[in-house]
């Protein structure tokens, strides 16, 4: 295909485009099926704007024409809006679940930046489930830490659109993903001693002065 029959491809199918779309690759792609059912798009018309139309532009159903370029810019906004609440609701479902599955197992999500977890793959995942709130964060199971992605364009994903459950259900469903926690800990120290085991023989030796002090009857404030 050439870039513009690529390109008129995509328009065909907003899912694909939006999930193939550069920033995006946390996303897996919704069933048209699961989208299309409004049971599980309950209450989502009251939080977000155009709601009608950015449906109809995530389904395809949306006519070419019938908005302005103003108009559908607010349209594919709504949309975007709308296609990451129902990404969190799908996403924990069971058909949702192996989708980010797959892309666990691909290290889609990027990989633990702490030395002792050995490039332990990532998982999405929100700090709060309210909307526009905080960017998502990565969570390692291994440590069971999270941290920042590494791409600017990642950090400005909603982690509202990834929920604060999913990653934990996820291992619930697949209990053997989840290796054995790291006993490796970084131990800090200075010339080959520990800082606590520092800080331990500086308090005796300080200790053991202030009584060679009182043997010799020499007052700790001179």
């Amino acid at each position: 295909l050439s870039s513009t029959d690529s390109d008129s491809e995509y328009c065909k199918y907003w899912v694909e485009w939006f999930t193939y779309a550069e920033g995006n690759e946390y996303f897996c792609d919704v069933d048209e099926e699961y989208i299309l059912d409004r049971f599980n798009l309950t209450n989502l018309s009251n939080d977000v704007p155009n709601y009608l139309q950015a449906l109809e532009m995530i389904t395809d159903r949306l006519p070419e024409k019938a908005l302005s370029n103003e108009e559908r810019e607010q349209v594919e906004r709504s949309a975007r809006y709308l296609y990451g609440l129902i990404h969190a609701r799908y996403i924990i479902t069971t058909q949702g679940l192996k989708k980010m599955l797959d892309k666990f197992k691909r290290g889609d999500f990027g990989r633990c930046p702490r030395v002792y977890c050995h490039q332990n793959p990532l998982l999405p995942v929100g700090i709060t489930d309210v909307p526009s709130q905080k960017g998502v964060k990565l969570y390692c199971c291994r440590c069971e830490d999270i941290y920042n992605p590494k791409s600017r364009r990642h950090n400005m994903i909603d982690g509202a659109f990834f929920g604060t459950s999913f990653p934990h259900m996820l291992l619930q469903v697949y209990p053997a993903l989840k290796p054995a926690p790291s006993e490796q800990r970084y131990v800090p120290r200075i010339f080959g001693f520990k800082l606590n085991a520092i800080a331990e023989l500086h308090r005796w030796q300080d200790e053991q002065r202030e009584e060679q002090k009182k043997r010799l009857g020499i007052s700790s404030t001179t």
